[in-house]
């Protein structure tokens, strides 16, 4: 039953991060970071402001380190990716 229920989550919470990747990533386009190079700290914390979804006014300061913005960016692009490539293959059925 707790399978079933953090599977119901992720899956809500991946639908979520589907519909909102192209204005998320609209957004943070001026305020992107530049990629953890050799000579910077990854654990250096950067605060970016984003805007919800819908809203003009409505936004969240979220604070990260450099490697987790990274490895966020890493995992949005491929899930991205990942569903772009699942919407053009043809169905099985």
């Amino acid at each position: 039953m707790r399978y079933l229920s953090r599977m119901t989550v992720l899956v809500a919470a991946s639908g979520a991060l589907l519909f909102a990747s192209p204005a998320f990533a609209q957004t943070q386009a001026n305020t992107q970071p530049a990629p953890a190079s050799k000579g910077k700290d990854p654990n250096r914390v950067i605060c970016e402001k984003v805007e919800d979804t819908g809203s003009r006014v409505a936004s969240a300061k979220i604070c990260m380190t450099a490697q987790q913005w990274e490895e966020k960016r890493r995992a949005d692009r491929e899930y991205l990716e990942d569903a772009q490539q699942r919407s053009i293959e043809p169905n099985s059925g």
